[in-house]
């Protein structure tokens, strides 16, 4: 890091001083690549509340955590939000119910749950940073396991991409050439829940499913094909994060606010385009 601060102290701004804006700068750079590209194939299967019920269970996640003794929080939170993913997942495949009543089912009981635990004794306020999160203050440390969870799900979507494009466009159509349409669920819904209990921390539970639904869903509006859908979404998501990071910076606002806030920007502009 210390070659990244020196090469950002030659640039002529004054945010490039401060060692926290370069951290959270190279964090959402790698950040919004994993929202840009795992948000495509949520909004084309229909699981935008997907996301934010992973979100919702992070606090249970961490209630878990702390009974169990687990210091550190990352474990529990991506432990229990895999086993959330794939216990949705499991009962909107094999239950009459809706998806988006599944979803919010499991959304509302693993809150409720999970501020239950941790507001005994009115320890809550320790853990209320986790709602809006805090990009400012993410280390050398998580910046690297952040670029570590970058390559490996680049390295999945590679491997797994098409499966899940003709699974999302027709799922009979998918399973009647071969192809494990669970197996490839569960493996996408791993990933998105992993990267969401890894990002919480930064980008906050209030605001983790619009960083991954809106870049997407702007992309959407404008892409004509598949392959230039994923590229817009990324490109959607860089250009919300580093910009409403930078914005944050002069206007003294919420980092993960604003980067939200222009992300729905881009969305409505996008919108109006594709009316016109």
């Amino acid at each position: 890091m210390n070659v990244i601060y020196s090469v950002f102290s030659l640039l002529p701004f004054s945010w490039a001083d401060y060692k926290f804006m370069v951290n959270a700068l190279v964090a959402v750079v790698l950040i919004a690549p994993l929202m840009g590209i795992l948000g495509t194939m949520a909004v084309n299967n229909k699981m935008a509340f997907f996301s934010d019920a992973l979100g919702h269970s992070a606090f249970t996640g961490i209630a878990l955590g702390v009974l169990l003794g687990i210091k550190n929080e990352l474990i529990s939170l991506v432990a229990f939000g895999v086993f959330v993913a794939l216990v949705i997942t499991r009962v909107k495949n094999k239950g009459n119910t809706s998806s988006d009543t599944v979803i919010s089912v499991f959304s509302s009981a693993s809150v409720a749950l999970g501020l239950l635990v941790l507001s005994y004794g009115g320890s809550f306020s320790k853990y209320s940073a986790y709602l809006v999160g805090d990009i400012l203050s993410i280390t050398g440390k998580e910046i690297l396991c952040l670029l570590i969870t970058l390559v490996a799900v680049v390295v999945i979507w590679v491997l797994i991409y098409n499966k899940l494009l003709v699974i999302s466009v027709n799922p009979e159509l998918a399973a009647s050439r071969g192809i494990k349409t669970s197996v490839y669920e569960n493996v996408f819904v791993v990933v998105v829940a992993i990267v969401v209990m890894i990002s919480i921390k930064w980008v906050g539970i209030l605001l983790i499913n619009s960083l991954l639904i809106l870049p997407a869903a702007a992309a959407r509006n404008v892409a004509r094909n598949s392959r230039q859908y994923l590229a817009v979404s990324v490109m959607f998501s860089l250009a919300s994060s580093v910009g409403g990071l930078l914005i944050s910076f002069y206007a003294d606002t919420s980092a993960g606010a604003t980067i939200v806030t222009v992300s729905a920007i881009i969305f409505f502009v996008t919108y109006l385009l594709r009316k016109k």
